[in-house]
């Protein structure tokens, strides 16, 4: 009859070891058969490469010991190691999980190759799209402007289209009630200084192929010039006789728009009737033909030029910029790109987090091109953001408009736990290469797009995620940010950013960890990181805020405070982020 196995049992099922060689230590204690009191001896199997395990045997004791150290080259993550105790008669074993930490460690020294001159100097913003998919809004959901004006946008941008584009013909204008119901609400709230994006012309400006009948751009510029006297002078008379002027009880705050956006995204392709195709020399004689027009109406207000259409891997926006820069000769206050990470639902997790990466030498082009302009002082603004750029083709109902033939997917990604982990990875990347604006859009649409539900107005998890980066990190004045070291968060897994501003230090970290390489819109995969702030000396209070598949989207979420110490460990499930705070004793 073969002997009972060896009983085991271990102190800890899971143990953390970390990245920087801190060792992880779990106790064995082995329960050998009646009668059997040979000396014990402990092994261990399944230990990746990078882990050593130092071991000591129970031998003629009850108990040992296993103590893990990882090199900083291990992996972060979860892995199954096995435990085996043998002796002369018999043996047994237990399997407990090891995790691999990471740890970063925030220094006191600002960062002066990050930012702006070590200055996190990014707002965050919304976007509304103005046309007749959109523009009751306010009208259904009046209570609305509440979350807006929560949310802390500075200069919301209004992208105005169809029916709310208010001029009807060359001598009528008659859509302004569509507009105002829009424009008054969003006016109110925030700054008071939305950016008015006068995204195209009226539709009798374009003949049946989308293409602007008057090439001098005079009719365009006439155009907005009106919109200027409308908002900003108190009116104007059209060429039909009629006086039009905004209403003083629907603009307490006056009706001024100071920001102005000429034209939407004219290099990109035309993928349906809505979208307007721009050569860089159209753009630059429409430009230069039509900032001159407004400001010879009001002389104080700026202008935000060209918002690109850009992703990840185009040539064309950069070349289409090259062609555009040496022509400009009217006034640019802001130079504006946008960035979506795919335009296919089908694609991983991983190939949408990488965008992010491969969106970054975009924005630094953009700035060498200013620079060789010498607009050296102009910032570049991110006026539309967000996961997928894809939509449902209105010709070919339930088809992708951007991939023929493909059904169209909601893309989830916009609103889930995906979103915390993308959102605030971006926001950290591209605020390190100097972004000074990142807009969502759009502020009311549906799971893919929106920070709030179209119809309801009930916010998305994706609401909060631009709302509390807003808070953490308010600008102006902008942050400090600080030098962090580390290893695994380097790579791939984890985006870490320290700042310090009105005395306390804010650090925010993104777990866009992929559990598996096919995810689409997956859990994303637990980490481990410790936050090592001992060379910024003491702290009296510290709290943790986060972000997750488990945050009341209906509330959201609180901060909870922590016990201050020089290593704070962060725990995360999946994908998500967090944001500890903490306040130096001095």
């Amino acid at each position: 009859m073969p002997a009972a196995p060896l009983g085991l049992q271990l102190s800890a099922s899971t143990v953390t070891v970390l990245q920087d060689g801190t060792p992880a230590r779990v106790t064995v204690t082995v329960t050998q058969p009646a009668g059997d009191s040979n000396a014990v001896t402990l092994s261990t199997t399944s230990v990746l490469t990078g882990v050593t395990a130092q071991i000591a045997s129970p031998m003629s004791g009850s108990s040992g010991t296993v103590t893990f150290t990882a090199q900083p080259t291990v992996a972060a993550g979860s892995y199954t190691v096995g435990i085996d105790a043998s002796d002369s008669v018999t043996s047994g074993s237990a399997t407990l999980t090891l995790v691999v930490g990471i740890v970063a460690t925030v220094g006191a020294a600002v960062d002066t190759t990050s930012g702006v001159n070590g200055q996190l100097n990014l707002f965050m913003s919304t976007s509304f799209f103005l046309g007749s998919h959109d523009d009751q809004f306010f009208v259904t959901n009046p209570g609305a402007t509440t979350p807006l004006e929560n949310l802390g946008s500075q200069h919301i941008r209004m992208q105005v289209y169809e029916r709310d584009i208010p001029q009807d013909t060359a001598n009528t204008w008659n859509n302004f009630p569509y507009l105002d119901g829009m424009v008054s609400p969003i006016h109110s709230v925030a700054d008071h200084s939305p950016e008015f994006q006068i995204s195209a012309g009226p539709g009798f400006m374009y003949d049946a192929n989308g293409n602007f009948v008057d090439q001098t751009f005079q009719s365009f510029a006439q155009h907005a010039a009106n919109l200027v006297r409308y908002y900003n002078k108190g009116g104007f008379t059209d060429a039909g006789g009629t006086f039009h002027q905004p209403s003083a009880s629907q603009y307490p705050h006056g009706s001024k728009i100071t920001y102005w956006g000429i034209h939407n995204e004219p290099n990109i392709p035309e993928v349906s009737a809505k979208l307007n195709k721009l050569t860089a020399a159209q753009y630059v004689r429409l430009y230069n033909t039509t900032v001159p027009a407004m400001q010879a109406v009001d002389p104080t207000i700026k202008f935000v030029a060209v918002e690109l259409a850009e992703g990840c891997g185009w040539e064309e926006p950069e070349q289409f910029l090259a062609g555009v820069m040496p022509g400009l000769t009217a006034q640019v206050d802001v130079l504006a790109t946008h960035f979506y990470a795919t335009t296919n639902q089908s694609d991983s997790d991983q190939t949408v987090f990488d965008a992010i990466d491969c969106f970054l030498p975009h924005i630094t082009y953009i700035y060498r091109q200013l620079q060789r302009k010498g607009l050296t002082t102009v910032p570049v603004w991110m006026t539309e953001n967000n996961v997928n750029a894809d939509y449902e083709n209105e010709r070919a109902m339930g088809i992708s408009i951007l991939n023929p033939g493909q059904k169209f997917v909601t893309d989830q990604r916009g609103t889930s736990a995906y979103f915390a982990a993308w959102r605030s990875t971006a926001f950290s990347k591209f605020g390190k290469v100097g972004l000074r604006a990142l807009y969502h859009w759009t502020f009311a649409g549906d799971q893919q797009y929106g920070e709030v539900n179209d119809s309801s107005a009930q916010p998305y998890l994706s609401y909060w995620v631009d709302y509390w980066l807003q808070r953490m990190f308010p600008s102006p004045p902008g942050a400090a940010i600080l030098e962090v070291t580390g290893t695994e968060f380097v790579r791939t897994t984890v985006e870490v950013l320290a700042t310090r501003q009105n005395g306390k230090i804010v650090i925010m970290v993104a777990n866009h960890a992929v559990q598996t390489s096919s995810d689409n819109n997956g859990r994303g995969a637990p980490r481990t990181v410790v936050i090592d702030v001992s060379a910024l000396g003491s702290f009296s209070e510290a709290s943790l805020l986060t972000l997750d598949a488990k945050t009341d989207v209906t509330h959201g979420p609180s901060p909870i405070a922590v016990q201050p110490a020089s290593r704070i460990t962060l725990n995360f499930t999946g994908y998500g982020v967090t944001f500890l705070t903490v306040t130096p004793n001095n």
